[in-house]
């Protein structure tokens, strides 16, 4: 089958490789699309901070936003999920720690990250091998884009929970992109107020026609500051921004990674009695995101760009996004196009 494959930072080859097989409790999906993340961005620059400690190293098959149906099971595994339309969970814990019996599997110290961590491989290929338990069903409503969005919508709840949206509540997300607009939908749709900061023309006009109260290039200061802020963005200088523009007793909420430390005045949190929530992984958000799409409340497919095929991802992994493609953030795979 084929597979992209990143071979150094910034090489990569689309390579013939052997079709996975279900072994016990396994199964094999056939990937229909595959999502661009963040994430994948770094490893492919060679800046992901796990590439330097030691969890991940390059040659990598990356990709872990993905849709597709099952096309084997191993021994153990219901034969009914067969043809199922399925998408999984990225972080796969040990099931034997306490961070996995309490629900926690991904901050287990053993979990396996697929495409990302501990050489699991990814979904940029035409088959993958998942573990039967990690697999989530997808109603048979869904198309395969909108189940490949399932996966950066549960991370985009988490978020949008931990920021403790409602009604009257002002929010700032700062980041247009796939987080930071997913994120957006999930508070409105919570009842806040939501205000963006963005760099692209673009996306800022797409978080507009979202529904947002505001959005521009230049942060805008309410009186008495944020209900809740959140970092969406790659930008190492924005956590510190935050401090300064959350109300006394808020929230601040970090999603966005830079290569670099973020730098924070921890007198300011603690002078302000502000709480920060870090979100690792959107784990804990799947049914919560399957549920808001399924109920109509969001829209994911609004942030959608387009859908490629395997020979045009290393291009844009390079940059070069094609001309034509819709405005929106999130480029899809389709492994056999």
């Amino acid at each position: 089958m084929k597979a992209f494959v990143v071979t150094a930072p910034k090489v990569f080859e689309i390579q013939e490789v052997p079709d996975p097989v279900a072994g016990p409790g396994e199964i094999v999906a056939k990937i229909e699309r595959v999502g661009v993340c963040g994430t994948d961005v770094e490893f492919f620059n060679g800046v992901m901070p796990y590439l330097h400690d030691g969890q991940a190293k390059l040659p990598m098959r990356l990709g872990h936003e993905w849709s597709g149906t099952v096309i084997e099971v191993g021994e153990g595994v219901d034969k009914s999920l067969l043809g199922k339309k399925v998408t999984s969970d990225v972080m796969m814990g040990c099931g034997n720690c306490s961070r996995c019996q309490d629900g926690r599997q991904h901050t287990c110290a053993d979990r396996f990250e697929l495409g990302i961590r501990n050489g699991f491989d990814g979904a940029m290929a035409e088959k993958l091998l998942v573990p039967a338990k990690f697999l989530h069903m997808i109603p048979e409503d869904f198309d395969f884009e909108l189940a490949a969005l399932v996966e950066p919508a549960a991370n985009a709840w988490r978020v949008a929970d931990a920021a403790k949206p409602a009604p009257g509540k002002e929010i700032l997300i700062w980041g247009t992109g796939t987080v930071g607009l997913l994120t957006a939908q999930f508070c409105l749709a919570m009842g806040a107020d939501v205000h963006m900061v963005g760099i692209d023309k673009k996306t800022i006009e797409l978080a507009l026609e979202i529904g947002v109260t505001s959005a521009g290039s230049e942060l805008k200061n309410i009186p008495g500051g944020y209900h809740s802020v959140i970092d969406a963005t790659f930008d190492s200088t924005i956590p510190a921004k935050l401090v300064d523009i959350v109300e006394p007793g808020g929230r601040i909420v970090l999603i966005g990674v830079d290569d670099h430390a973020a730098p924070i005045d921890s007198r300011k949190l603690v002078f302000k009695d502000v709480t920060v929530v870090g979100i690792l992984s959107g784990s804990p958000g799947f049914k919560e995101s399957i549920r808001y799409i399924a109920e109509g409340k969001i829209d994911v497919k609004k942030i959608l760009g387009d859908t490629v095929g395997m020979s045009a991802v290393g291009e844009i992994f390079l940059g070069n996004r094609p001309a034509g493609l819709s405005v929106g953030p999130k480029i899809l795979i389709n492994p056999r196009g």
